[in-house]
């Protein structure tokens, strides 16, 4: 599977899996201009939740989560705030959060982390 399929389809399984999370899921792959792309804007009651999908299927590279450096943290967040100015959304409780996909032994398993950045 070529690496942009195999990140859509982890990108998938986390839409599906934070469905089940009774999460409200608002926009896929929301990008603002040159500063890059959130992979899943959603809602988790009151919380509006940008999340990030890391897809792997081994850690030659690290994991997914380490993948989530200062330099990339920034990034969501400059492009959370252009999410936030282009929908017009004041006073509302935002959070990140972070989602990995480990592809093993032909199985998927997910690991969903809370408030991985801490800024906004």
């Amino acid at each position: 599977m070529q690496n942009k399929q195999f990140g859509d389809k982890g990108e998938k399984i986390a839409s599906e899996f934070l469905k089940n999370l009774g999460y409200n899921i608002i926009k896929k792959n929301f990008r603002f201009g040159q500063s890059g792309e959130i992979d899943i804007v959603a809602k988790d009651g009151n919380v509006l939740v940008f999340c990030e999908v890391k897809t792997r299927s081994n850690e030659n590279y690290g994991t997914g989560f380490e993948a989530i450096n200062p330099r990339k943290q920034k990034q969501l967040v400059n492009i959370a705030k252009g999410y936030l100015m282009i929908n017009s959304i004041e006073d509302i409780e935002c959070r990140f959060d972070a989602i990995m996909i480990n592809y093993k032994n032909q199985e998927y398993t997910v690991e969903h982390l809370k408030d991985v950045i801490m800024i906004m």
